[in-house]
């Protein structure tokens, strides 16, 4: 038994690393076609982008980790039925489930370290990632002066380049226009053409403009003319300007602003969050009951003593009272209606963004849990069916694991999104891909077990064959 653990163990380990390996480099891939146009060309040293590809790469585990469990258990099982390895381990009067142990066992320490990674590294990985990501993505691009663009990288200057050499650094056809404190375009330069380069340490931008002119417009010295401006030209053969840089380096937000979101949160903090928020909407339901208790007024009335509240119209209240009366009542009831719908409108958006939050946040309370359950009801899918179509390698149980884990990831995410819009309740909407998948999973275990071949297309073609023969007579 302990030759066959090891057999077994072996055959696991080395298609679980590479598998984990290749779909982590898959998302790796996404991220990166995805946020390409926010990452390059805007002067981000090396060591920043592999910061933030290490970030994400953490934040791909929730999703990485299931997705290898399952496609590894089916090449293991696959290869062992493929080199009829499976069969001489029945024949050694072993049973698939007993087979499965060592499985398990694996599976089962790998859920629970997945659990402990979701409640201690995620929540810290995810603060890192999005908070450098938020960053990187407000950062202003590395190309100052594109072609043919009024560029507003400078505070205030706004700088148009008609064209450039290969090289970057000669340009030709500028105008800079230079906006005063009342954020007002008064002085223009205009140069035929230019050279740029910047300054040791990159503080500073420097342009050398050649064959240009200035124009700038001021007040008068003389006080009294002050509703005339003056226009003074100057033009010159050579002038150098320069811009800051400070504005252009990555400036890291602080990391705290990021913290109360659900994602970066740990169990105890999450569930402390949720009870919180909770215990702040039972007072608020308590408190809005306090404020409309005032405007609830009852009319008992004694011509019909059997119906304790009778409406005022109905009763004769209003006809017995004259037209001056009656109106002012109306104008004094609406006026009220109008104050409850005030103060419960107010109220009302406050009570469904703070239940909205504790869904949000205790859907993210249940995810810390389903990570671990995913992995062990999607060894119980990949196991049997590895043992069932007999096929390792990368052809077939690729194809069969993706098919599983889209369904998981749908239902994963039709229930979240269910959940936090208030349709099902918590625990079914984040349990369902479980709920579903487990007893699939069991089934399959069973077919295996009693060696089926659901899998085998020879049978459903004999079984379509005969019907259609029926059919046919």
């Amino acid at each position: 038994m302990k030759k066959i653990h090891l057999l077994l163990l072996k055959s696991f380990i080395r298609p679980f690393v590479s598998t984990l390996f290749i779909v982590m480099f898959v998302l790796l891939m996404l991220f990166l076609f995805k946020y390409i146009d926010d990452l390059i060309g805007k002067g981000f040293a090396w060591y920043t982008i592999l910061e933030l590809m290490l970030y994400n790469s953490a934040t791909n585990v929730a999703m990485a980790l299931p997705l290898s469990v399952l496609l590894s258990t089916i090449m293991t099982y696959g290869s062992l039925g493929e080199n009829y390895e499976l069969v001489a381990i029945k024949a050694a009067g072993i049973s698939l489930r007993r087979a499965m142990y060592p499985m398990i066992v694996v599976v089962t320490l790998l859920s629970m370290a997945a659990f402990f990674f979701s409640d201690y590294m995620l929540p810290v990985a995810n603060l890192k990632y999005f908070s450098l990501l938020y960053d990187a993505r407000k950062q202003k691009s590395a190309d100052l002066l594109p072609q043919m663009v009024f560029s507003n990288s400078f505070t205030g200057y706004t700088i148009r380049v008609k064209s450039k050499d290969p090289d970057g650094q000669r340009l030709y056809g500028i105008m800079i226009y230079q906006k005063s404190a009342d954020n007002n375009n008064t002085t223009v330069t205009i140069a035929r053409e230019g050279t740029m380069f910047r300054t040791m340490g990159d503080k500073f931008l420097v342009l050398k403009l050649k064959d240009g002119v200035r124009y700038e417009e001021s007040a008068p010295d003389n006080a009294t003319y002050n509703f005339r401006q003056r226009l003074s030209r100057f033009r010159f053969k050579e002038t150098e300007q320069k811009f800051s840089l400070d504005g252009l380096k990555l400036t890291r937000t602080n990391e705290s602003e990021f913290k109360t979101a659900s994602q970066m949160m740990n169990l105890k903090q999450l569930r402390f969050y949720v009870d919180s928020v909770q215990h702040q909407v039972d007072g608020s339901i308590v408190q809005n009951y306090r404020l409309i208790t005032p405007y609830m007024k009852f009319f008992s009335m004694p011509a019909k003593p059997t119906v304790k509240y009778i409406p005022a119209d109905k009763a004769g209240v209003l006809k017995s009272m004259k037209l001056t009366d009656q109106v002012v009542a109306l104008s004094s009831a609406s006026s009220e209606i109008r104050s409850i719908k005030d103060i419960l409108k107010n109220r009302t958006d406050r009570y469904n963004d703070d239940t909205l939050n504790i869904r949000r946040y205790a859907s993210e309370v249940q995810k810390k849990f389903t990570l671990s359950a995913a992995c062990l009801a999607l060894f119980l899918i990949g196991a049997p069916l590895g043992a069932i179509i007999r096929k390792g390698g990368l052809g077939l149980p690729v194809v069969i694991s993706v098919i599983f884990f889209l369904i998981y990831y749908i239902i994963s995410t039709i229930g979240e999104k269910s959940v936090r819009a208030g349709s099902i309740s918590i625990i079914f909407g984040m349990w369902a891909a479980i709920i579903i998948l487990t007893p699939i999973g069991l089934f399959l275990s069973y077919k295996a077990a009693t060696d089926s071949v659901i899998f085998d297309m020879e049978l459903y073609k004999r079984f379509f064959n005969k019907l259609i023969k029926r059919k046919s007579n």
